[in-house]
């Protein structure tokens, strides 16, 4: 999917979101990125902050720039432990003595299965993964946490990331990198598990909202069209790898070549990634198997 080209907002600059929404763009452009993380401020007089981003110094300073004369920091939300979400909590933490809040450390929630692959090395991962994160109170799904003028409901939606949360006020949700508008999400074992994202993407739609705030790029103002294209995104790749998979055994790097044949060379290794996490969601519902061990090299037939 081709970003929008209109979404380009200015870096470390606080702008209205709606009355009580501010966003603030860090700068760390990337193709994974877009044009960097969204920090989210919330509030008009004491803020959660939701995301603050990865370890970059102005960013931190553009962050306490947006607090007011009367304003303060009571509470410090991270959608989950990746380099370019978690990194800056610590520091802001530091500066403001708010304490920060997430469903968990970098290895919270991991799926069975993908712990499993992690232990025994034979699926590699951690890609951006910070390492360091550790939150002073962890979040249980549906919780919610009230601040001066606003209530935020944590829902785990684990896929993307296993600690990954979303945070829900009222009608709007902040997704973090379980959906965005400009790209569909990354799940790249064994930190991402395509099982689990599934099963998230529904969750977050059942809800209904009537706008989500990403992770990345701009606001998502029709959400139940957004998540069913994400949804029917992945089932069509899954009809495409167990297709390719008829013509005989292949690798998920084969199969990456054959069907991501419009990707940029710079996206391949992720899409391999993505391809990885089919083929291990096809193996634990018995449609696809591994010959041999399964691992990320290892080559799939149809079971």
């Amino acid at each position: 999917m081709t970003p929008p080209d209109d979404f380009n907002p200015p870096v470390g600059v606080a702008e209205p979101m709606s009355p009580e929404i501010r966003r603030i763009l860090a700068p760390n452009p990337s193709p994974m990125t877009y044009r960097g993380t969204n920090t989210y401020l919330l509030g008009t007089q004491a803020l959660a902050v939701i995301d603050p981003g990865p370890a970059d110094d102005a960013h931190l300073v553009a962050i306490l720039n947006a607090v007011a004369p009367g304003q303060s920091i009571s509470h410090i939300f991270v959608t989950h432990a990746h380099l370019d979400h978690s990194p800056l909590a610590a520091p802001l933490s530091e500066a403001t003595g708010a304490p920060i809040l997430a469903f968990g450390d970098h290895m919270a929630g991991r799926s069975a299965i993908m712990q499993d692959l992690a232990l025994s090395g034979l699926v590699r991962g951690g890609e951006g993964v910070d390492a360091q994160f550790t939150p002073d109170i962890t979040l249980s799904d549906g919780e919610t946490i009230s601040g001066e003028g606003w209530a935020l409901t944590a829902h785990w939606t684990p896929g993307h990331f296993g600690n990954h949360m979303c945070f829900a006020s009222e009608d709007v949700i902040f997704v973090g990198d379980l959906v965005m508008g400009w790209a569909s999400s990354l799940v790249s074992p064994p930190d991402g598990d395509l099982t689990d994202f599934m099963a998230s993407c529904r969750k977050i739609r059942a809800l209904k909202a009537r706008l989500y705030h990403a992770g990345h790029g701009a606001p998502i103002e029709d959400p139940t069209a957004r998540m069913g294209w994400l949804i029917q995104h992945r089932l069509t790749r899954e009809a495409a790898i167990l297709e390719h998979l008829l013509m005989g055994a292949a690798t998920a790097a084969d199969l990456t070549t054959r069907i991501y044949t419009d990707t940029p060379t710079a996206l391949m290794g992720a899409a391999t990634r993505n391809v990885l996490a089919h083929l291990v969601d096809l193996t634990t519902r018995g449609l696809a198997r591994p010959v041999g061990a399964l691992s990320e090299t290892a080559r799939f037939e149809r079971s």
